[in-house]
């Protein structure tokens, strides 16, 4: 509007070096899975969502239900909707995660590289190496 004052932010972009290092850690991380954990991950791109999750960058959705029995049923109808997503089941109530969006309109450069940070170490955790260490591995190779 026309005399109204506005407030603006920088918006700075996330470099295209740390989004590519990003995705070949998390290959990286897939590929070393131990052999009893690499059927729940088919690709890398699973086990990238369940480490947002598992890190607290996941949206949750709570339906209650009048029983038991019900909650079970809801939680079996929810399951197979989005195979990514995190389905809990704790008396009558269904707890659904599914993983924040890191697209570049969702999330800016700092919020990334925290989503980022936190995603590698739960993933260095899962695979038993020392935090870093894919980061630094992948970065020599990527």
């Amino acid at each position: 509007m026309i005399g109204e004052r506005y407030i603006l932010v920088e918006h700075e972009a996330r470099s295209a070096a740390s989004h590519a290092h990003y995705f070949a850690c998390v290959r990286d991380g897939w590929s070393n899975l131990p052999e009893d954990l690499a059927g729940r991950f088919p690709t890398p791109d699973h086990l990238r969502k369940w480490a947002l999750i598992r890190a607290g960058y996941r949206d949750e959705v709570t339906f209650v239900a009048s029983s038991k029995a019900e909650a079970i049923r809801i939680a079996a109808f929810l399951r197979p909707v989005e195979d990514t997503a995190v389905v809990r089941v704790k008396d009558s109530v269904v707890v659904r995660w599914t993983a924040k969006s890191q697209s570049m309109r969702a999330m800016g450069r700092d919020g990334f590289q925290r989503s980022k940070d936190a995603v590698l170490s739960v993933i260095d955790e899962l695979i038993g190496t020392a935090p870093g260490t894919l980061s630094r591995e992948a970065g020599r190779a990527a």
